[in-house]
């Protein structure tokens, strides 16, 4: 590819039927000036493309971390929940367990409270007994006092 330079340093031989050399001089300036301008502008949208370029690898290593970061929080998200449900489970179960457990010590208690009434049930019904049986001998005394007094 011609640079600017290239072109600004171009020259024609000369001959007599040629063309008039100040015209070619003049076009060629201008011509200069022009592929100069597009010389720049070109080598300006090159160095874009490649700080373009840059900036999309950035990006796309951005957007790369960011999808993982996302994965990552889903499966934290996705842990945290499975250990909340198995924790509550865990709860629940221990609940169970603790109901049963005081049901059936509640139970027990209850079995013992009917053995106890049940005893003193017994007791109350032998120590009725005693004095009853005790009473009939006091009321036997009496009469037979009564019965020796009035004899």
């Amino acid at each position: 590819m011609l640079t600017p330079l290239d072109i600004e340093n171009k020259r024609f031989t000369k001959t007599l039927k040629g063309y008039n050399v100040e015209e070619v001089d003049d076009f060629l300036d201008q011509l200069t000036e022009d592929y100069e301008k597009l010389y720049k502008e070109n080598a300006e949208l090159r160095n874009q493309i490649d700080e373009n370029k840059k900036d999309l690898e950035h990006y796309r290593s951005v957007e790369h971390t960011l999808q993982n970061t996302l994965v990552m929080a889903q499966t934290t998200a996705e842990d945290i929940k499975a250990n909340a449900q198995s924790h509550a489970e865990q709860i629940i179960r221990d609940a169970q367990s603790e109901a049963r457990r005081a049901t059936e010590e509640i139970s027990k208690d209850e079995f013992e409270i009917r053995k106890r009434t049940e005893e003193l049930k017994r007791q109350f019904g032998v120590y009725k007994a005693k004095m009853e049986a005790l009473l009939i001998s006091q009321l036997e005394l009496l009469q037979d006092k009564d019965d020796d007094e009035n004899n």
